[in-house]
């Protein structure tokens, strides 16, 4: 469903961006839906891909999720709202209605989660049955944007030719009871920024010409989670330029259909049929018929963690009235979200879904997890394909591990979590993932 705002509407996600307002639209912005049922007595799980950036506070993704949650009668567990992350987006803070483009913004997020409510109940009326397989390869899209500034003895955001990114792709297909796919699911980790602050045109990123490709050669739609990113981006990156978005979108979406084409019929694998003697001993392969498991399951963990010393809600009021310069107080605004959304105290529960989809895990939490958050998840349960989804149900801060506390980087400044944060979820998670596995 299409839910490209007004042009004029507040857009300045960049410090460094001189406009406030959009001046046109470079591609749509599409929220897609799939909901999941074992069995018709089963509670539907909802899944919602939006082409929006991030949430400057809680109290906004609040708005919208508990407006779905309600007017469709869900328990918090069933529903995730995944964000794609483009930098490109709207603004979707409420608090800055004054601000050029502002008054656009809560009429704004009214559309979202009508449309959100509409798209849901649209999936319950078109219910099909069908088969749901996943399968992983390769994308190189996806560069380290960790680049350390030796002259300065600090981390710059940007391309790093030095350090190996995770590339890799996860895709799901669905298919009906003849083969024929009906939806596919791409989760990949990179960080939408290839526009940057010389663009003034709202914009999904890459996501717009993937879609344009992806869809109409499967003849359906495509939903995307994007993974854990906190260190990934494209190398080409911060332009005003919409071709190498697109550029950028047609490689992720070519790598994509070449996974769905390596992928055998549903239901099925390939098992050892025989031995021919040949030239060479020769192992002949077949395909099989697969045992499948048909149960979901879903839930909320909440994991406490320590936050670090910030300055209060009142000091950081203070501290934004009466600063002037535009970068640091784009700076203060965002610490200030922050704050808001893990309050004054010095812990926070962080909340994490964890979805058992047949034979695959969905996780889905709200901060920007770096690529070692999935990484190490998938090498622990290497049989089963789990989807990781950052800044889903929320915004708060970066994830960084421990090892870059005491280095002077964007990601250690911003997060508001002390170090260990990153391990103590995923510990969390690796125990919640043996018991349902």
């Amino acid at each position: 469903m299409d839910i490209t705002p007004l042009s004029g509407i507040n857009n300045k996600n960049w410090g460094a961006a001189s406009q406030f307002t959009s001046m046109g639209i470079h591609k749509p912005l599409y929220v897609t839906c799939i909901t999941f049922q074992s069995f018709n007595s089963d509670k539907p799980l909802i899944l919602i891909s939006a082409d929006l950036g991030w949430w400057k506070n809680m109290e906004d993704e609040w708005y919208v999720r508990n407006y779905v949650l309600e007017n469709l009668n869900l328990d918090p567990s069933q529903l995730m709202i995944c964000l794609t992350h483009t930098h490109a987006g709207p603004n979707l803070n409420r608090e800055d209605k004054d601000k050029p483009g502002g008054h656009l913004i809560e009429p704004y997020l009214d559309q979202i989660r009508s449309a959100c409510v509409e798209l849901i109940e649209g999936c319950f009326l078109e219910q099909k049955t069908g088969v749901l397989t996943w399968e992983y390869g390769k994308c190189n899209l996806a560069k380290n944007r960790d680049l350390f500034d030796r002259e300065n003895n600090r981390y710059l955001v940007g391309f790093n030719p030095e350090m190996k990114a995770d590339d890799t792709l996860l895709v799901g297909r669905i298919t009906d009871e003849k083969g024929n796919i009906f939806a596919s699911i791409v989760n990949y980790a990179c960080h939408p920024t290839t526009l940057g602050w010389e663009n003034s045109k709202i914009s999904p990123d890459y996501l717009g010409s993937f879609r344009e490709i992806m869809e109409p050669s499967t003849g359906c739609p495509c939903l995307f989670i994007q993974g854990a990113s906190g260190d990934l981006a494209p190398a080409e990156q911060y332009t005003g330029s919409l071709s190498i978005a697109d550029k950028h979108g047609r490689q992720l979406a070519y790598s994509c259909l070449a996974v769905l084409e390596s992928m055998l019929p549903p239901e099925e694998e390939l098992v050892l049929d025989k031995i021919v003697e040949s030239g060479a001993p020769l192992a002949v392969w077949k395909n099989g018929k697969m045992t499948t498991n048909t149960n979901s399951a879903s839930e909320i963990i909440e994991v406490e963690v320590e936050l670090k010393p910030l300055p209060t809600i009142e000091e950081l009021l203070e501290e934004t009235k009466n600063c002037d310069d535009p970068v640091l107080n784009e700076r203060l605004v965002r610490k200030l979200g922050v704050r808001k959304s893990v309050g004054n105290g010095t812990t926070t529960k962080i909340p994490v879904w964890v979805w058992r989809l047949s034979d695959c895990i969905l996780l889905g939490q709200p901060n920007e997890a770096y690529s070692v958050f999935q990484q190490t998840i998938r090498e622990r349960f290497d049989s089963l394909p789990i989807i990781i989804g950052n800044v889903v149900n929320g915004h708060i801060g970066y994830l960084p591990p421990e090892k870059l506390y005491g280095e002077n980087i964007y990601s250690v400044w911003q997060t508001p979590y002390e170090k260990g944060a990153h391990e103590i979820i995923v510990s969390s998670i690796l125990n919640k993932l043996k018991t349902i596995t």
